[in-house]
């Protein structure tokens, strides 16, 4: 039995303390809506993203049957050792409902980037007799936090490397392939692999966590949303010993005699590979490859990388030459790059970046992999994403539910119904909008929140170039708002 066949059971997915919270609202309460934002972080927007994976995968369709509350009513009653399990409730939901859940989900168009301290889904029962039932779900919710935090810490990197390109490079063609996702060994599951894997998808096209490919797949109906090129490890080098490190690049070389390569060049001593294999044993295969539209990519995995990158660009433009762009920056023969995988995080870009433009280096010159920062660095506080109740009916009167606590305001929460609109080029929750169609104040204006999915059926299903586009739209506006800014 596979883990995830050991939780497939929607009423399994949530916190124990959920279980009781059924008899805990006030009495007549027939509605409860809440809502999920991000309450600030280390980032001053957030790119939305991963919530449909969650709907399609455990919410969509007859997820609750007698059987599963059976197990379940076994589970909670020995895991709290009394009988305080909603099983009335559940066997509701079959009766009535056929084992959908009787829930409105609102959200953020997917790929939209929004400032944080906004509203960006929305939860709310349809069935009165269900209120219990919008935060019981909470739990398996808000793991959005993980494919969202995910795409919003991409999202930034390819905010800096587009405004790079653009400062050293004649064009940004090479853009969505400048960060490639290493990070599958280095998180927790294959699950999050597969989520985490395609939320760096959203901003670029490069990857080698297999996992991500077969999620975007089979939940935004993308055939092959990313693309690798065959590359060296240390024991594919190392095991042909020191002394044949040439004959072991000199092998790649010829089994794979066309396209692109990744060739780790570290192992013993870099800056001898290139200098004295690539840059003159192996210089005319190279060349020859660049003639016939190849590329070997060399790879450093140690050291210092501002430092180390430097100098391997120091020897490669005395071995190879690189010519001056148009914009002042030296760019190498097109058939020979760098990849810098090891210590890439959001922090050490800029300083690799930077000190590359500083001894005159086109961006252009080097693509990165990141692998633990990209992928699990990074947790639910990251973003601060939270879940708060904000209205419920209790005996037919709609009341406005927040929290304010004197020992964190940051952590006051927002309340009545949501609305979020466009304004001025941005995106502002307005609170307190009547239940229904208007939105009182905001009636002139579109809610940005759409209905996503309704009584057990997804009923907006975005496909994964549609994300994107939107999400580089994003990124093409927060570019011109940063170039607008610097001239000032």
């Amino acid at each position: 039995m596979s883990a995830s066949d050991a939780v497939d059971n929607i009423i399994l997915l949530a916190d124990s303390y959920k279980v009781t919270h059924h008899l805990q609202y006030p009495p007549d309460t027939t509605y409860i809506y809440s809502y999920f934002e991000s309450r600030g972080g280390k980032f001053e927007k957030t790119l939305f993203f991963g919530l449909q994976y969650i709907l399609k995968h455990w919410l969509s369709g007859p997820v609750v049957t007698l059987e599963k509350i059976a197990e379940a009513k076994s589970v909670f009653q020995e895991h709290l050792g009394q009988n305080v399990f909603n099983e009335e409730g559940w066997k509701y939901i079959v009766e009535k409902h056929g084992g959908h859940l009787p829930l409105q989900i609102k959200a953020v168009p997917e790929g939209t980037l929004v400032p944080y301290k906004n509203v960006l889904f929305t939860v709310e029962n349809t069935d009165p007799k269900c209120f219990w039932l919008t935060n019981y779900v909470e739990t398996l919710l808000v793991q959005t936090w993980y494919p969202m935090t995910v795409a919003t810490n991409s999202f930034y990197q390819k905010k800096l490397l587009s405004e790079y390109l653009s400062e050293t490079a004649d064009n940004s063609d090479c853009l969505m392939y400048q960060l490639h996702d290493f990070g599958y060994r280095g998180v927790s599951s294959v699950e999050s692999a597969g989520i985490g894997g395609a939320a760096h998808l959203v901003n670029f096209h490069g990857t080698d966590t297999v996992a991500a490919l077969m999620m975007v797949r089979k939940f935004y109906g993308c055939r092959m949303a990313g693309v690798s090129i065959p590359a060296a490890e240390h024991s594919t080098i190392t095991t042909w010993g020191k002394h044949k490190e040439k004959e072991a690049f000199q092998n790649m070389l010829d089994r794979i005699p066309s396209g692109a390569i990744s060739i780790v060049s570290d192992s013993y001593d870099v800056y001898n590979a290139c200098e004295e294999i690539w840059g003159k044993a192996l210089k005319d295969c190279v060349v020859e490859r660049g003639k016939r539209d190849g590329r070997v990519v060399i790879r450093p995995d140690s050291g210092k990388p501002e430092d180390v990158i430097i100098k391997i660009l120091e020897i490669l433009d005395k071995q190879f030459g690189a010519k001056e762009n148009s914009k002042g920056f030296r760019v190498l023969p097109s058939y020979v790059r760098i990849i810098q995988g090891d210590g890439i995080s959001y922090e050490s870009l800029p300083k690799i970046l930077e000190r590359m433009k500083e001894k005159g280096w086109s961006t252009e010159n080097i693509v990165f992999g990141s692998g633990g920062a990209l992928l699990q660095r990074l947790d639910r506080d990251t973003q601060k994403c939270a879940f708060k109740c904000s209205s419920a009916v209790i005996g037919g009167e709609m009341v406005d539910v927040f929290k304010e606590p004197i020992t964190d305001p940051g952590k006051k929460s927002k309340r009545g119904r949501l609305c979020l609109l466009r304004q001025s080029g941005t995106y502002v929750t307005k609170e307190e909008c009547p239940r229904g169609d208007s939105n009182g104040d905001a009636a002139s204006m579109e809610d940005v929140l759409v209905t996503v999915f309704e009584n057990g059926k997804l009923v907006k299903d975005y496909g994964f170039d549609e994300v994107r586009e939107r999400a580089d739209q994003e990124c093409r506006a927060e570019c011109r708002t940063q170039n607008h800014k610097k001239k000032l």
